[in-house]
C-alpha cells in the first residue's frame, strides 16, 4: 500500500527501466508499527545471537541505526518505499555493494554514496538514486533502497513546513 502519488511515480520509473531491460523491485512500502515491531525484534535477536558480548543496549543501537523503532518508521506514511532493480539481460538483481540479491547487509556502506565500493556498484546506486529524486523523491541517509515522498524526512530534506502525509492506520 503507497499513497497515490507514489503510486504514480513508481510507475514512471518502472516504464522508464522496462525499457532498459531492467525491473523495479519494491521491497517495503507501507508497514503497519506492527510489522515493523516484528521486523525490529528479529534483527535485536539475530544480533543478539551474532554478537554474544555485547550488552543489550549495544544491540538496540545497532539495529536502531538502520531500522527504526516501531513507533518511528516512515514506512507507516504510505510515503517511504524500499527498492531495488532487477536486470532482465543478466537475469540478477542489480549489485548496489551490500547485496546479495534481495538481501542487505547492513553496515556503513549502506550509505547512498559510501566511497569504498565498486565503481559498478556506484554506478548501479546512481541509476537507482537518479531515477526516485528524478521524481521528488529523497534517498535516506543510511540507505541506498530507501526513498521517501511527502513523509517526515521528505519534508525535512526538501525544506518543507510540514510534511504531506502522516501515520496512515490500519
Amino acid at each position: 500500500m503507497v499513497r497515490e502519488a507514489v503510486y504514480e511515480k513508481i510507475g514512471r520509473i518502472s516504464r522508464l527501466l522496462d525499457s532498459e531491460n531492467k525491473k523495479l523491485i519494491i521491497r517495503s512500502a507501507w508497514r503497519s508499527f506492527e510489522h515493523q515491531r516484528l521486523l525490529w525484534e528479529d534483527k535485536v535477536e539475530s544480533l543478539q545471537k551474532e554478537h554474544p558480548g555485547k550488552s543489550f543496549e549495544e544491540i538496540i543501537e545497532i539495529v536502531s541505526y538502520f531500522i527504526a523503532p516501531p513507533e518511528k518508521s516512515l514506512h507507516a506514511t504510505g510515503g517511504a518505499v524500499d527498492a531495488l532493480i532487477y536486470d532482465l539481460k543478466n537475469n540478477c538483481i542489480m549489485d548496489f555493494g551490500t547485496n546479495d540479491g534481495y538481501k542487505i547487509e547492513l553496515n556503513d556502506k549502506c550509505y547512498p554514496y559510501h566511497p569504498h565500493i565498486s565503481s559498478k556498484a556506484k554506478k548501479n546506486r546512481k541509476l537507482l538514486i537518479d531515477l526516485f529524486e528524478n521524481e521528488d523523491f529523497v534517498v535516506d541517509i543510511k540507505e541506498y533502497w530507501h526513498f521517501d515522498f511527502g513523509d517526515a524526512a521528505w519534508a525535512l530534506e526538501k525544506g518543507e513546513k510540514f510534511a504531506i502525509y502522516d501515520i496512515i492506520k490500519e
